[in-house]
């Protein structure tokens, strides 16, 4: 067992568990006739996965060399294991909140991240949906963790647990989990993320813990149909036609085509780094505009 990283271990461990569920959801699907598959959305799902993988695997002597540089300097340890690695927990799923949030709200992130968001349907494969180049940036938010004293393999180790979490949440076949919707990221508060309904967009950012959400007003809980619309997946406007490379460029043509107005220097940049939506002209809008705009149609 030496010969395996605590991450290797993670990996061993839960790909059966994947295999196991992806194949019971869709036994479930096709038995309840709920259609929660596709073959060609699945098959893009698998293809991110991979050029994610192959991403991560391509950049992570870079990063893990800029983490170990770091990691020199820490300033605090803290000696008990129990406590080392709980501290590390609450702190890997705060530094993901705002990487996850920063992703929503600066839109050449956003452009990374939208892979991730672009299928219509929700099912646990959309999980391996990744966000393909975010291995790149990602462990920038990481820098403050081995400056606190947490060792950076230790770090990946947590992020590839918690990502478990985050992958198993992807699904329409769980409805609530009772106390646990009040502590964790539930399948019930993951389909509000995922959803292109006004209301739900860019909420619910969190990968594990839910208090973040509420403490920093990102939280929306599902709603029954009775009283909002029912849940609509993917994106606000979807590609007609989309195949991986179209999906893994599109926001990229998007923010292209608007740097190439006839507009300031200013503009141009704030189409680059403001909130996706933003035009100077609002002949686009913002998820906050579109919800002003949703709440006045109500009055």
């Amino acid at each position: 067992m030496n010969q395996y990283t605590t991450e290797e271990l993670l990996v061993l461990i839960s790909t059966p568990i994947y295999v196991f569920i992806i194949l019971l959801e869709i036994f479930l699907s096709n038995f309840h006739k709920r259609e929660l598959y596709t073959k060609k959305d699945t098959i893009t799902n698998l293809v991110f996965m991979l050029v994610n993988m192959g991403v991560d695997l391509g950049f992570r002597f870079i990063y893990m060399w800029v983490l170990l540089a770091c990691y020199q300097f820490h300033f605090v340890k803290i000696g008990n294991p129990i406590l080392y690695w709980s501290v590390l927990l609450v702190a890997e799923d705060f530094v993901f909140y705002w990487l996850h949030r920063m992703e929503h709200y600066v839109r050449i992130f956003w452009a990374v991240h939208v892979t991730h968001h672009s299928s219509q349907q929700f099912n646990f494969t959309v999980g391996f949906r990744s966000s393909v180049f975010q291995p790149i940036y990602r462990f920038v938010f990481f820098i403050p963790l081995v400056l606190f004293g947490f060792e950076p393999a230790d770090i990946l180790v947590m992020f590839a647990a918690t990502q478990i979490w985050g992958i198993l949440v992807h699904t329409k076949l769980i409805d609530k989990m009772g106390f646990l919707e009040h502590i964790l990221i539930t399948p019930s508060h993951h389909r509000v993320h995922h959803a292109s309904n006004v209301k739900y967009l860019d909420k619910n950012m969190g990968m594990f813990l839910v208090v973040l959400d509420k403490i920093f007003r990102t939280f929306q809980k599902e709603l029954p149909e009775m009283e909002y619309q029912p849940i609509k997946y993917g994106l606000t406007t979807n590609l007609p036609n989309p195949n991986p490379i179209s999906l893994l460029f599109q926001e990229w043509n998007n923010i292209g085509h608007d740097v190439s107005k006839p507009v300031s220097f200013a503009n141009k940049i704030k189409y680059m780094l403001m909130p996706p939506g933003w035009s100077h002209d609002k002949s686009t809008l913002t998820s906050k505009e579109l919800r002003v705009l949703e709440e006045n149609s109500k009055l």
